[in-house]
């Protein structure tokens, strides 16, 4: 008798389950999104969650200049607009890399590259094997190679005995030569 109970205890649990309306998964739902969504609101509103995150790129900066593999140029008083977002120095096939990650003013990407290694080789492979000198302009003094590059992208190169620096990115031309004159 008591498996009978039991038994018909479990099929109308089963047939009320099955009377649910899709109204109470939406309302089920609702519970679960209006809390991320607030969260997620508070975080872009009063926490800064759509700005880019500073980084510090002083002991990449250091480790390149400890390495003495080429002369060491870092962007220094660029609007506070700028954002360095990345900084490394690595060794690599080949030679020494110090890149930095920006982001423009406008809130598009650059990145500054510079190493001991080849300009046959580097270019190349941070500008696609497609780049090509375009001409050549004059930023802060120095003679700067302009480069195609991937689409919406703008490039200057500067090729020095001991050293390749290359300015690339999305960021406009005006931005990117700015950066390429704060190089120092």
């Amino acid at each position: 008798m008591e498996q009978q109970e039991a038994s018909t205890e479990r099929i109308v649990e089963s047939a009320q389950r099955a009377e649910r309306r899709p109204r109470d998964m939406v309302i089920s739902l609702a519970v679960l999104l209006v809390p991320i969504l607030l969260a997620f609101g508070i975080y872009r509103v009063f926490f800064d969650g759509h700005d880019p995150i500073r980084v510090d790129p002083a002991v990449a900066i250091d480790d390149a200049r400890h390495a003495g593999a080429f002369p060491v140029l870092a962007p220094t008083g660029l609007d506070h607009d700028w954002t360095i977002v990345s900084a490394t120095f690595q060794t690599v096939d080949g030679g020494k890399v110090l890149r930095f990650g920006l982001v423009s003013p406008d809130g598009e990407g650059a990145q500054v590259v510079q190493t001991d290694v080849s300009s046959t080789d580097i270019i190349p492979a941070e500008l696609t094997r497609d780049a090509r000198v375009q001409g050549t302009t004059e930023i802060a003094g120095s003679s700067w190679q302009t480069y195609s590059t991937r689409p919406g992208e703008h490039a200057f190169v500067k090729v020095d005995t001991d050293s390749t620096v290359i300015v690339v990115g999305g960021a406009s031309e005006a931005d990117l030569t700015d950066l390429a004159a704060s190089l120092k």
